[in-house]
Order: structure tokens, then C-alpha cells, then sequence
């Protein structure tokens, strides 16, 4: 009798693989080769998860034979475990992938480790002063960059790291998306160096308040940084230019982008902010504004493109998670209620959204293939 009917079930339910850690989830990534997804926690702990479902929901589609409707009946097994580490910090520690199933995660004691997809932790020669608060990898060049909150270094091949030169004070780093450049946060304001053969500064740029996170666009022509206070920056790499896009209620701590529908996507609004780049947010212009999803009373704390299809998922504070298509009001309720959302992203081939939320849920959503058709 205490069993939810099949009507009350939501697609959270049917569809997802959830866990449940012992704090909020800070952040998440999925492997290089899309097999795991690791899960970081303000504990200092990471646990991972084995992508591969064991109860796919095509296996579990039924239609019907008079009316030819199609259902999926709710998992029989409990997921497989998550594999949890010991704690590497006293808080959230940094985590990038690595190689093809891996990942390293940035240790309080200052060491770079390397986490592979069955937990196993070993040392890396990059070792810094200070606990490592900002990490990032770069699989096309094979180099690492880290920052103690102070200083940034930069390692290749996980050797000896090199510091950069330079005081960043930055929490806050991201390579280009070949690798050949880095921009890290340097107090109110954004340093981006290039790192192919000796490193050399060639920007700094101001900005009103602290950059919360870093993202550049897929061809590297343009940056922007989620700012602590004040909406977020939009930089081009073309000749430097910097403006800010305002007017948000609160923080923005997520900003993406969408190939396919070549546009910029940002959280800390009351709906799904987002702009195409074919008439990109700069000089006050807002006629590439998309008007995506629908308005309500409840913040976007996170959102993640579709990699393949004009689609976005936001995940808000009231712990909704919803798929958008993109410039459109449609939206498909993945789950409607829960604790807040802090962290979204999709596999490299659009089939899972993994999600994390402030109560330690830890969750991979798998959809059927025909469902975004």
C-alpha cells in the first residue's frame, strides 16, 4: 500500500540511478571516455559511478497492444554502489578528468592525485605549497594547471610543475579548448597565458568582481566567467573586448555554452538565461536574447547543455530539474521537487545527465534513445 502508484512515479524516478553521500555535492565530472562519473562533496570525499546501466529504460519500455501507447516500468535492482574514497580535504577539493577513465583530484596537502575508475589512488610528481584549491586538465596537450589560491603552476605529462611567475590569487582556472591556452582568475579581474613552449602572458582583464568559474566557447574565440556578484563577464578573444551582462538576482556560478545551437547560457535567474551568439550580449544589445523554458519564482542554480541537440538542462533551487529546448517554452519535468541542484553535466554522447544536489544526492539520469528525437 505504501508502494507509489505507476501515476505518481515521476522520470526521476523511473530514470535515474540516484545515491546518497554524506554531504552536498560540490561538483561533478564525467570521464574522458564517458564510462564513470566522479562526484565530489564538501567533505573532501569523491565517489564514482559506473555510467553503464544494468536496467536500461529501453529494456523496461512496454506498449501496450489496443492502444499502442508506450510505458516503462520503475527498476526491479538497486543501482551499483557507488566506489567513495577517503576524505582528500577539509572541504570540496578540486577534480578534473584524466586520461580515459580517470581523474585527478587536487589534495589539502598540496599533491596532485590520481584517481582511476575503481578508486584507486596514486601520487603524482605534481606537488605544490598549499592546499590546491583550482585544477584543470587538459587531455589535447597533455597539461596540468593548478593553484594553491596564490599562485598558479603548470605541469605537462604529469611532471615537475613550473610556477607561472606570477601571484593569481585566483580559485579559478581553465585551459582553451586545445589546450594551447590558460586564463585564470586573478583577483577582480582574469590572466590568460600561453602555455605551447614557454609560457608567456599575453591579457589581463579587469573585471567588477570576482570570477566564481571560468568556460571558454568550443573554438576558443571567446571566455566567460560566472562573477561573484554582478552577473557575468564576456571576453573576446578576437581583441580583448569585456562586457558585463547584469542584472541577475543572485550569483551566477554556472555559464555555458551550446554548439549546436551556438549560444551562451548562464544560471542566477529566475528562468533559463541564455543568448545565441549570432547577436552575442555586448554594448547593451539584446536581440540575440533566447527566451528559453518558462519564468517562475525560483532560481537556476546550474545549467548544462545538451553536447548533440538544442536542448539545456537547468536544475534549480528548489531541487526541479527540467530540459529545455533551446528559444523555446517546452520543457520536459525531469524531477520536480528535491533539494537544491549544485551541479549538472551531460555524457559526451547526450545520453545520461548526471546531477548533484545539496543533500548529498548523487544521481546519473539515463534516457531512452528515441526521446530527443
Amino acid at each position: 500500500m505504501n508502494q507509489p502508484t505507476m501515476q505518481s512515479l515521476t522520470l526521476f524516478d523511473l530514470l535515474a540511478r540516484s545515491w546518497q553521500r554524506p554531504s552536498a555535492i560540490a561538483d561533478l565530472r564525467f570521464s574522458g571516455d564517458g564510462s564513470t562519473v566522479a562526484f565530489s562533496s564538501v567533505d573532501g570525499t569523491v565517489a564514482i559511478a559506473t555510467v553503464a546501466d544494468h536496467e536500461p529504460p529501453e529494456s523496461r519500455i512496454r506498449v501496450s497492444n489496443d492502444l499502442g501507447q508506450a510505458a516503462i516500468r520503475p527498476r526491479e535492482k538497486p543501482p551499483v554502489p557507488l566506489i567513495a574514497t577517503t576524505a582528500f580535504g577539509d572541504g570540496d577539493v578540486p577534480i578534473a578528468a584524466y586520461a580515459h577513465a580517470g581523474f585527478l583530484v587536487g589534495a589539502t596537502g598540496g599533491e596532485v592525485l590520481h584517481l582511476t575508475a575503481d578508486g584507486e589512488v596514486a601520487a603524482s610528481p605534481v606537488r605544490i605549497d598549499g592546499p590546491i584549491v583550482a585544477l584543470d586538465h587538459s587531455a589535447r596537450s597533455n597539461a596540468t594547471a593548478v593553484s594553491n589560491g596564490h599562485d598558479v603552476f603548470l605541469a605537462r605529462a604529469l611532471g615537475d610543475a613550473m610556477e607561472l611567475g606570477r601571484r593569481a590569487s585566483t580559485d579559478a582556472l581553465a585551459f582553451s579548448p586545445g589546450g594551447r591556452r590558460l586564463a585564470c582568475g586573478l583577483g577582480q579581474g582574469l590572466a590568460i597565458w600561453v602555455v605551447e613552449g614557454e609560457p608567456a602572458l599575453i591579457r589581463e582583464i579587469s573585471f567588477p568582481a570576482r570570477p566564481l568559474s571560468i568556460h571558454w566557447s568550443s573554438d576558443g574565440t571567446w571566455l566567460t566567467c560566472g562573477l561573484e556578484t554582478g552577473g557575468f563577464a564576456l571576453v573576446s578573444l578576437a581583441d580583448g573586448r569585456t562586457d558585463i551582462i547584469a542584472g541577475f538576482p543572485s550569483p551566477v556560478r554556472t555559464v555555458c555554452w551550446s554548439q549546436p545551437a551556438n549560444a551562451l547560457f548562464a544560471s542566477g535567474a529566475f528562468r533559463i538565461a541564455g543568448w545565441s551568439m549570432a547577436a552575442p550580449p555586448v554594448g547593451g544589445e539584446a536581440s540575440g536574447a533566447l527566451e528559453t523554458g518558462r519564468a517562475g519564482l525560483v532560481l537556476v542554480e546550474a545549467v548544462a547543455p545538451h553536447p548533440e541537440k538544442k536542448l539545456i538542462a537547468a536544475g534549480y533551487a528548489n531541487g526541479r530539474v527540467t530540459i529545455a529546448q533551446i528559444g523555446a517554452r517546452d520543457e520536459l519535468l525531469v524531477r520536480p521537487l528535491g533539494s537544491a541542484v549544485t551541479a549538472l553535466a551531460w555524457s559526451g554522447d547526450g545520453r545520461h545527465l548526471a546531477v548533484g544536489a545539496v543533500d548529498g544526492t548523487a544521481a546519473i539520469v539515463t534516457f531512452p534513445s528515441q526521446m530527443f528525437k
